[in-house]
């Protein structure tokens, strides 16, 4: 069943001859539980694909719904709280609040909503990510990969529809690369947890249960890994 539903979509920056087509006309959909890479080269459109799926931006044509939800159909009071209730976002370089915990910067998607944490959900998110003796401190008493596991962390703790991974490796390498890779898998399977990542990096795709490769703006690839 296609929790994710990408249609037709296109966005294009400014107009007659400086007009520049970042995506074009890109169509797929994610199942639930899949575990789906999008890789391409600087300038692809990957990022701005990004942006579209998790409703930072807005297409110049075409739909997403996720889980069921046209996301452009919502304003952007509607927007925020779905995309905080329903997307969880690892991003490159973490987003902590330096002045938060560990344990409070992963929470804090549920108190931003006015929702209280699940205790039992926070307690075995700590777990999955190796926290547990980390938890009351500060990001600047982690390690970058830490701070990472805490952004992870983060993402789940709403149990979203949908976690979206933007070059979570970039920072790392080959084998704390393969740590954040062996987490995000980890999370997939633990919590059936459906997964896009972004990246440049053929090789960390390979984990992933399907590659879909973007070049200049349009999907030129998209197969089964495994």
């Amino acid at each position: 069943m296609a929790i994710l539903e990408v249609s037709g979509l296109s966005k294009t920056y400014g107009k007659g001859g400086t007009a520049v087509t970042a995506l074009d006309n890109v169509t797929f959909t994610v199942d639930k539980g899949e575990f789906v890479a999008i890789v391409g080269a600087s300038g692809s459109g990957k990022s701005t694909l990004m942006h579209l799926i998790g409703g930072v931006d807005r297409p110049t044509a075409g739909s997403v719904r996720l889980d069921g939800n046209d996301i452009y159909s919502l304003n952007e009071s509607e927007l925020a709280i779905f995309r905080r209730r329903n997307i969880g976002i690892v991003y490159q370089f973490y987003n902590l609040i330096l002045t938060l915990t560990a344990e409070e910067n992963i929470i804090l998607p549920r108190l931003l909503d006015n929702r209280r944490p699940d205790r039992e959900r926070l307690r075995a998110i700590l777990e999955t990510t190796g926290l547990t003796d980390r938890a009351e401190h500060l990001p600047g008493e982690l390690s970058g990969g830490q701070q990472q596991r805490v952004s992870i962390g983060r993402a789940l703790i709403n149990d979203p529809a949908l976690i979206l991974a933007d070059e979570p490796t970039g920072n790392w390498d080959s084998k704390s690369s393969r740590e954040i890779i062996d987490l995000l898998k980890l999370s997939n399977k633990r919590y059936n947890q459906t997964l896009l990542i972004i990246t440049h990096d053929e090789r960390i795709a390979l984990a992933a249960d399907r590659v879909i490769v973007i070049s200049d703006g349009r999907i030129v690839r998209d197969e089964a890994v495994r």
